[in-house]
């Protein structure tokens, strides 16, 4: 008896989040330079060539009725800055804190077009986003309190005898905010893309089944489109999370407590 086996390439759903290499030019110059352009390159221009075109598409220069981009950014805009006001008092601190929300918000739900690439999804994008945000935030409280900052790793009416004990304690804590910040990010957002890609090579296959498989797997179709709505809502909750965390870790210094 002989069987028909159709052979179906399926990549993995890690394959995704590699970093490849687009274009690359060897310059016979500085020792034969070697440059190179990669996804994670090309996305993180694209997100910046995005954000400044929405700004530019939501400026309303002298017209009167506002455009609905204007009216999305001054509604998102708001929100910061209502956030900025409540956790850190003084706005000077806003146009980062906005910077960084924006970057974050177009670069996830850029991530979520398919065949498309998610710059969060890379270890170094967030935990570097994470560690440069630590010791800006470190150089603040120094630079704000001096070596007065020091204190806020000893909590008041401790033991002597505790100190250098809480000290390691408070001072690793301190210290994983440099990692916990970024995984936090880069785990959510890797964990949602691996199950829509995962579903949707199952999917793919239920499609190409045969005809009745295929008016049964609409059933499933509904729910993995959902899914794909809760991922589009977890894109925005991370990027919203990100910058009030960033916040209250501003807060922390200014304020050592």
């Amino acid at each position: 008896m002989l069987l028909n086996t159709n052979h179906l390439m399926v990549n993995s759903p890690l394959e995704q989040f590699e970093v490849t290499n687009l274009i690359g030019i060897n310059a016979p110059i500085l020792g034969y330079l070697n440059i190179t352009l990669t996804n994670l390159g090309l996305y993180s221009l694209l997100v910046l060539l995005l954000i400044v075109g929405i700004h530019y598409a939501g400026n309303n220069e002298v017209k009167l009725v506002p455009s609905k981009w204007s009216i999305v950014l001054e509604s998102l805009y708001a929100s910061i800055h209502s956030m900025v006001r409540e956790q850190l008092g003084k706005e000077v601190y806003l146009p980062l804190i906005y910077s960084i929300f924006f970057f974050i918000l177009i670069a996830n739900l850029t991530g979520n077009i398919p065949y498309s690439f998610t710059i969060t999804t890379s270890i170094i994008v967030s935990i570097g986003f994470s560690f440069t945000i630590l010791i800006a935030v470190t150089i603040l409280g120094l630079s704000i309190h001096k070596l007065h900052f020091f204190s806020y790793f000893v909590p008041s009416g401790t033991p002597l005898a505790l100190v250098p004990l809480l000290v390691l304690i408070e001072l690793t804590s301190y210290l994983a905010r440099a990692f916990s910040l970024g995984i936090r990010l880069f785990a959510n957002m890797v964990a949602g893309h691996t199950l829509m890609k995962i579903l949707a090579t199952f999917l793919y296959q239920m499609f190409n089944a045969s005809f009745i498989v295929a008016i049964l797997t609409l059933i499933p179709f509904t729910l993995f489109l959902a899914i794909m709505t809760l991922e589009l809502a977890v894109s925005v909750i991370q990027a919203y999370v990100f910058t009030i965390l960033t916040c209250s870790y501003i807060k922390d210094s200014i304020n050592l407590h």
